[in-house]
């Protein structure tokens, strides 16, 4: 049966970053959405905008189009756009989906989730950047992020990122109650994300935050570009 999917990235990426994903989705005969959410567009001004505008846009896309039963994904840092945007279409969703995503606790922003050195890192890049953005340095995308890749692939994937809004890791959103939402929730868990550490920051603890058992896919936090066969087949097994 035909589903559709509305695939929410995470920080410094747009909806180009799914286009391996999507087309395996397609191919197996379903309609895939892949918004760039506002400030995360080459050359988009991001003083003005909150979180809150991304989860607007997340929203007004699924309204605008008339979209049902909806399996809405979120990766990383979209999954607090994700959690924003369900609590308003709920009765359109047909499942949630985390991607090796956060999951927003009560009052916690994305910022009060990583370990220190990532925050010490965003303070640092968005204090230089003169417009409160962070970019994120290659070594650490080479070492944490797309680290089952080749140097030649991680430095084209890079070049692609744009600087992120501060305030989209430091702003909050309404965290999700699963069983009040009235809609299947599950999380997706790459196998070789070193994106956050394991132990305290690691990710397992997110989907314990759900009450649901991670369901594995191969590769690492960018897995969209490095294992996208496995991913996609993760996405449509739950």
């Amino acid at each position: 049966m035909s589903e559709t999917f509305v695939l929410v990235t995470g920080a410094w990426h747009g909806g180009w970053a799914w286009r391996p994903i999507a087309e395996r989705l397609r191919a197996a005969g379903h309609r895939v959405l892949t918004p760039t959410l506002p400030g995360l567009g080459d050359g988009d001004d991001p003083t003005a905008l909150h979180l809150s505008d991304t989860v607007d846009a997340v929203v007004d896309l699924i309204e605008s189009a008339d979209l049902s039963d909806v399996t809405l994904v979120g990766h990383s840092w979209g999954g607090y756009v994700i959690t924003g945007a369900a609590h308003r279409v709920a009765s359109r969703l047909r499942k949630l989906v985390y991607w090796s995503a956060f999951v927003p606790a009560a009052g916690r922003s994305l910022y009060d989730e990583v370990p220190p050195a990532y925050r010490e890192l965003f303070d640092a890049q968005a204090a230089a950047s003169g417009n409160n953005t962070v970019a994120l340095p290659l070594p650490v995308w080479q070492e944490a992020f797309m680290n089952d890749a080749g140097e030649e692939a991680q430095k084209l994937v890079h070049e692609l990122l744009v600087p992120h809004p501060m305030q989209y890791f430091t702003e909050t959103v309404e965290p999700l109650d699963p069983a009040a939402l009235g809609v299947p929730v599950s999380y997706v868990l790459s196998t070789d994300d070193l994106a956050l550490p394991p132990g305290e920051y690691g990710w397992d603890r997110f989907a314990s935050r759900l009450g649901v058992t991670p369901v594995s896919a191969p590769g690492s936090h960018e897995g969209c570009f490095t294992a996208a066969e496995g991913l996609a087949e993760a996405l449509l097994k739950v």
